[in-house]
């Protein structure tokens, strides 16, 4: 069952876990892949609720966008109970440490797929908060523009990331 949500009413919530780490869902050809990210920007642009997100060209799930121009993030919903959020950190590790490419991290970790609203690709309902999106506008960053302190940290050994400026086409909380 889906609870419509109003992303301004969640966007404390969202933007609190982000850094802590959500799930970014890409999928295409059958295959749906889940990536840990802790990078994002919740807003308006073009009169309309955006979440952008980063991805390297070098990821599996990079591929996936490209192929579908949709994503789901997937916010969880801590709660203290400490199972609870003992499996919540599994599933934020493993899908930020593992390559789609070479494991099934939906089989791998038990996820329950739930089939998008207005998007194909799934959402995941351990992680109940849901931003269903779909590609607008996509920009690769010019890592020679960024100071150079940033251009050593984050790019000193892996590609630059695209932003992907998408809209929220639905948003809920699956219960």
């Amino acid at each position: 069952m889906r609870e419509k949500i109003d992303v301004t009413e969640y966007a404390p919530t969202i933007l609190r876990e982000l850094p802590r780490g959500v799930l970014l869902t890409a999928s295409a050809d059958g295959r749906a892949n889940p990536m840990t990210i802790g990078w994002g920007t919740l807003g308006i642009e073009w009169g309309r609720e955006l979440f952008v997100a980063y991805v390297r060209s070098s990821r599996f799930t990079y591929g996936l966008i490209e192929e579908s121009g949709e994503f789901t993030v997937s916010v969880p919903m801590r709660t203290g109970e400490k199972d609870l959020d003992q499996r919540i950190n599994r599933i934020l590790a493993v899908c930020g440490s593992k390559s789609g490419r070479d494991i099934d991290k939906v089989a791998e970790l038990g996820l329950t797929l739930v089939e998008g609203e207005e998007v194909a690709a799934p959402a995941i309902q351990e992680l109940p908060l849901t931003l269903e999106c779909r590609v607008l506008y996509k920009d690769e960053q010019d890592e020679a523009r960024l100071p150079e302190d940033l251009r050593e940290r984050y790019y000193a050994t892996d590609a630059p990331h695209t932003a992907y400026y998408a809209q929220i086409v639905s948003a809920y909380l699956l219960r």
